[in-house]
């Protein structure tokens, strides 16, 4: 029903712009999914928000907001390159390889905000936005003039191609669809095991409902902070590797991988903060993503519309209460609305 609203009101922008929404939200419909190329492109774009979003969920899970993701992804991607135009090892070593190199970069990025939290009590949340500027500065002096990491004599800034052994194999031959959506997917199953099946995934949770709880209980609230922390950075982080070692030319350059990590806060919230949810939102977030050029040159549509659908499904989401009020839905039970991370049940 949230998805529903954001259609309707999304409906009036585009009639004010003069377009039909019908033939807008058609012309979406086809870009995202009316051909196989269509429908891989949507895969594609949707498989960086799937790890990056089960980052998000992860923290949040643990009652932690990581708001660093995008510049974690952007230190996963930039590391990746590091490794990969380094190392010209066989591919089956190369490519985890490369992968484990973004991974951890993101990791270490996330986990010294997680320490400076649970030692200094600096909120999470400032520390994260601040290291997003940060990591971007050292990104665009790396790749600028003269930096390390610029392509020699190239005109735009630019990192180097990764090395072929680097690059991840593609599932169909002349596409861009390639093995980062079955890691993604296989991530997703292994985060909702972590989650729900082990003994660190309920002090994860137990840490997120009640620190004071937590205490009590004997666990170490200080290490369950700084790692997941780190796992949550860690699969921000592995979708920037991702990114770089599956989409051509397999660099890293301006503007790339930007807004994968703010969009995958929405994608993570969309999805309850549950993996499978994460799966299913990050596809729909593709979806627009992909879709959005055709409905702009068949409906005469800005492509702006897709952001404002974007946050108008997310602003519905978060504010389930307008939802609820507007359609008469029953309100949840008392045990529901505790917060946001019990909506999906199962635990």
């Amino acid at each position: 029903m949230a998805i529903f609203t954001a259609l309707l009101v999304s409906s009036i922008a585009i009639l004010l712009s003069g377009a039909s929404p019908i033939k807008a939200f058609s012309a979406l419909a086809v870009g995202a999914f009316g051909t196989r190329d269509n429908l891989i492109e949507t895969v594609v774009k949707a498989t960086p928000l799937i790890i990056a979003g089960l980052g998000v969920a992860l923290a949040f899970r643990g009652g932690l907001f990581n708001i660093g993701v995008e510049g974690q992804l952007f230190i996963g991607s930039i590391v990746a390159v590091l490794v990969g135009t380094n190392f010209d090892l066989p591919k089956i070593i190369n490519v985890p390889l490369v992968m484990l190199a973004g991974a951890l970069a993101g990791a270490l990025l996330a986990a010294f905000s997680g320490y400076l939290k649970a030692w200094h009590g600096a909120h999470e949340v400032i520390t994260t936005i601040m290291m997003n500027y940060i990591v971007l500065r050292i990104i665009t002096w790396a790749i600028g003039a003269n930096g390390p990491l610029r392509k020699p004599l190239s005109i735009v800034p630019e990192t180097r191609s990764l090395f072929e052994s680097a690059r991840l194999p593609l599932l169909i031959s002349d596409t861009r669809l390639h093995m980062g959506i079955v890691i993604a997917l296989a991530l997703a199953a292994g985060v909702y095991f972590l989650l729900f099946r082990t003994v660190l995934g309920v002090e994860i949770r137990i840490v997120g409902k009640n620190l004071h709880a937590a205490k009590y209980v004997g666990i170490n609230v200080k290490r369950n902070i700084v790692l997941t922390m780190a796992l949550s950075g860690g699969l921000a982080g592995l979708a920037g590797a991702i990114q770089v070692m599956g989409i051509p030319p397999y660099n890293f350059t301006t503007g790339f991988n930007v807004g994968y990590g703010f969009d995958s806060l929405a994608v993570a919230v969309l999805g309850s903060i549950h993996p499978v949810g994460v799966v299913f939102s990050a596809l729909l977030f593709g979806a627009m993503d992909a879709g959005a050029r055709l409905m702009q040159l068949r409906a005469k549509v800005p492509i702006d519309i897709i952001t404002l659908l974007q946050g108008l499904i997310l602003m519905f989401v978060a504010a389930n209460q307008i939802i609820r009020s507007l359609y008469h839905l029953p309100a949840p039970s008392k045990e529901d609305s505790v917060n946001l991370t019990q909506s999906w049940g199962g635990e």
